[in-house]
């Protein structure tokens, strides 16, 4: 397919013009990837701030306070209401279960288990393209409440957890900085860790003949971990020798000291710098906790403020502002999405699918997940207030997500099916 930027073309030379209007036609020339985003909020959010009235759905709907600093964007968002994982019972792990909808106790013997959450899912597509098959981030002033796994959202095919990035900085680096060992080096290095993967993956077949049917499992479970390595590594050889890309406009590193909103509004610019320049298209963010309601002025931590008791007290005020901050900062990141051309004329934010959510609604519930989805690239029609039936999984979304930016799968989790009305007819 033809790019809508022409070329000047010479006997030695091809040098690219910039975007021109003129050359554009009514339908794309270039097919631009899509990208989602996952955005956990970890202790859920208030419910007298944010969620609408239920019999109050369709596009004429009313805003409640959370969202009245996105109000102009309204248009381009849905609010859900009743999603929820049947399998969730532990009021303690709001983010373990949030992107794969897991049963714990599915294995029988075992106190915790996990499956793959819907941002690797895609991650194993989208990622074939990409330098980084996906981008974990977890924000500063997290707790251990917030989950297995470090606080993790993201876990792999064998549902364990993937370690995010502690900061905006280890991002940028991982993104944007040049390797200064090197080349030949860095081709050594490679070379060594796959002889070293191949003499562990000998051993371990061998000792596969010697043990129980039991022990087999757990060796099954190594064989995997080891061929995700292998995937690594391949991975890294096949960008070896391709450098870096930057976005045109500048970009500044971040500042160690970032913490809570600041922190926030980096990550968030980094994400976009990504999709610019196509190193990455999955990003997940645990988001930052205690240091957040600090940076907001707020005097409780995340868990504090997560059992505020409804009424006009401190920490109910709090919780609001900690909601309608964060929709605040994803706002100014829509904005930004809007104003980046994509590769096919239109802007990121019209290939991107972001969801900001949790499967804790507040305090230790589980029912009727806040869930917020924007941005066009699962084809979504936005701009509504949509209340499922109870109980409905919120896999079906995350199973929506997943068809309507191109891959195919006819499940995800326990989903039953995809929401239909959220797509074009």
């Amino acid at each position: 397919m033809q790019n809508r930027r022409q070329f000047l073309r010479s006997s030695s030379a091809l040098i690219a013009l910039p975007f021109l209007e003129s050359f554009a036609s009514s339908k794309s020339m270039v097919e631009a990837p899509k990208r989602v985003i996952f955005l956990g909020t970890g202790f859920g959010v208030t419910q007298r701030g944010w969620y609408p009235k239920q019999d109050d759905t369709g596009y004429d709907y009313e805003l409640q306070d959370a969202f009245k600093p996105i109000a102009k964007l309204k248009k381009d968002f849905t609010i859900f209401q009743n999603l929820e994982h049947q399998h969730s019972r532990d009021g303690h792990s709001g983010s373990t279960f949030w992107l794969t909808g897991a049963d714990r106790f599915a294995m029988p013997g075992q106190s915790f288990h996990n499956t793959i959450s819907v941002d690797q899912a895609a991650a194993n597509e989208f990622g074939k393209h990409t330098r980084y098959n996906s981008m974990v981030l977890f924000g500063a002033g997290n707790s251990a409440s917030t989950g297995h796994g470090s606080g993790s959202i993201s876990w792999n095919r064998q549902g364990k957890p993937i370690m995010g990035m502690p900061n905006p900085v280890a991002m940028y680096h991982k993104l944007f900085s040049a390797d200064n060992m090197p080349l030949e080096q860095r081709k050594v290095l490679l070379k060594d860790n796959r002889s070293a993967l191949d003499t562990v993956l000998l051993s371990a077949k061998s000792m596969r003949k010697r043990v129980t049917k039991t022990d087999k499992d757990k060796v099954d479970e190594y064989f995997d971990s080891i061929r995700e390595l292998e995937n690594r590594i391949s991975k890294d050889e096949k960008w070896l020798e391709v450098p870096k890309k930057k976005p045109s406009r500048k970009l500044i590193e971040p500042s160690v000291s970032l913490e809570g909103a600041p922190e926030i509004e980096a990550a968030y610019d980094l994400m976009l710098a990504a999709m610019e320049v196509d190193a990455c298209r999955v990003f997940s963010y645990q988001l930052p906790g205690d240091t957040f309601m600090t940076s907001i002025g707020s005097s409780f931590t995340a868990h504090a403020i997560s059992h505020h008791n409804g009424s006009n007290d401190e920490r109910t005020r709090d919780s609001i502002l900690k909601d309608s901050s964060h929709l605040k900062l994803v706002g100014k990141f829509i904005e930004k999405m809007k104003k980046t051309r994509d590769v096919d004329g239109r802007s990121i934010f019209d290939n991107t699918t972001l969801v900001l959510g949790s499967n804790l609604r507040v305090k230790h519930t589980l029912d009727n997940c806040p869930t917020f989805v924007t941005g066009g690239g699962s084809g979504f029609k936005h701009g509504r207030h949509i209340v499922m039936d109870k109980k409905t999984p919120l896999c079906n979304l995350w199973l929506s997500i997943l068809k309507g930016s191109g891959i195919q799968t006819n499940s995800f989790g326990d989903s039953t099916g995809v929401i239909k009305e959220l797509f074009y007819a």
